[in-house]
């Protein structure tokens, strides 16, 4: 694709406010186009016999391959596959959702979008949860606090229907990981759900979220046995009487643990499936870990760039998960 001098560059300008955001997205074609940068920064690559080229490209968005003549387009392979949504109004859906620092709910994007239905909003969002765990993500380091903790989540017979549902209320486990700076402070954090709270269940957690080497803060738990022979250093607390209260010797667990439970019942009522909780999780990871950015622009960068290497992921797949 060449390059316009008046085009955004991918990899150097992303919007800084709302009027430059209108400004570079305004249609269909100018999404297509950053979104061909993002994808082929170095130049077309045919997805098919995995060969560059030059490709010739229709007025409907199609890409065809001058070697193997594949037809594609920009969204293909992407969480936008087989969309029937505009790409500018996904631009505009993931700029909102960045651009809230507590999250949205989908009657929430519903109405600030326009869309014509609530199953549309619903699915949006899960598709961009599915897209905020960035591949090869650097794990925790340094000294980091694990526990484990319940949340309440209510179980709707009916996931897409926001009016009149009803469902039980019940606790979920979910381990909780979190970097502790120096002299004070949190880093980024890891949470995931787990069946139970022992050492089988634990120990891919933290393999999955920590690197080697880490210091592993914990309470007395016999959960957390053996650490050692994984290549982890490991600092136990326990937790006997007043004196020795969990919320202040492992205060970075507990904060996180309270910032979830209140973002879950805050923004999405609690109303979340057991089958779709990690997404959820993921959500609140990515939003915790980048709480500090100064720059809602380059979340919505971050979050597009992510979702074009994030496979498809239909309204069957996303129901299928809730149930």
């Amino acid at each position: 694709m060449a390059t316009n001098p008046e085009m955004p560059q991918v990899g150097q300008d992303y919007p800084k406010n709302w009027v430059q955001f209108l400004d570079w997205f305004h249609s269909e074609e100018a999404c297509r186009a950053y979104l061909d940068q993002l994808r082929w920064p170095d130049g077309f690559v045919c997805p098919k016999c995995e060969q560059p080229g030059n490709p010739c490209r229709s007025t409907r968005g199609r890409i065809i391959c001058p070697k193997c003549k594949f037809q594609t387009t920009v969204t293909a392979g992407t969480i936008f596959d087989k969309t029937r949504t505009e790409l500018h109004i996904w631009f505009a859906g993931i700029w909102y959702i960045t651009n809230q620092k507590h999250g949205v709910s989908a009657l929430g994007l519903q109405r600030v979008l326009g869309l014509g239905s609530y199953e549309t909003a619903w699915t949006m969002l899960h598709r961009l949860r599915r897209a905020m765990v960035r591949p090869g993500r650097e794990l925790l380091h340094g000294e980091v606090e694990v526990d484990e903790t319940y949340v309440a989540i209510t179980d709707r017979k009916n996931p897409i229907n926001p009016i009149g549902r009803k469902g039980n209320t019940s606790k979920v486990l979910v381990a909780i990981a979190v970097e502790m700076l120096q002299p004070k402070g949190f880093g980024r954090i890891r949470i995931k759900q787990i069946h139970e709270g022992d050492y089988e269940s634990l120990m891919p957690f933290i393999q999955e979220s920590v690197r080697p080497g880490a210091v592993i803060h914990s309470d007395g738990s016999g959960a957390y046995r053996n650490f050692e022979e994984s290549g982890y250093q490991h600092r136990r607390t326990v937790h006997l009487g007043p004196d020795a209260p969990a919320h202040v010797s492992m205060s970075g667990v507990h904060r996180v643990a309270a910032l979830l439970c209140r973002w879950l019942l805050g923004t999405h009522h609690g109303a979340v499936q057991p089958g779709q909780l990690d997404y959820y999780l993921d959500e609140f990871v990515f939003r915790f870990n980048r709480r500090t950015s100064t720059s809602r622009g380059l979340l919505f960068y971050r979050l597009l760039q992510q979702a074009v290497v994030t496979g498809p992921v239909t309204y069957g797949d996303v129901v299928t998960a809730s149930c």
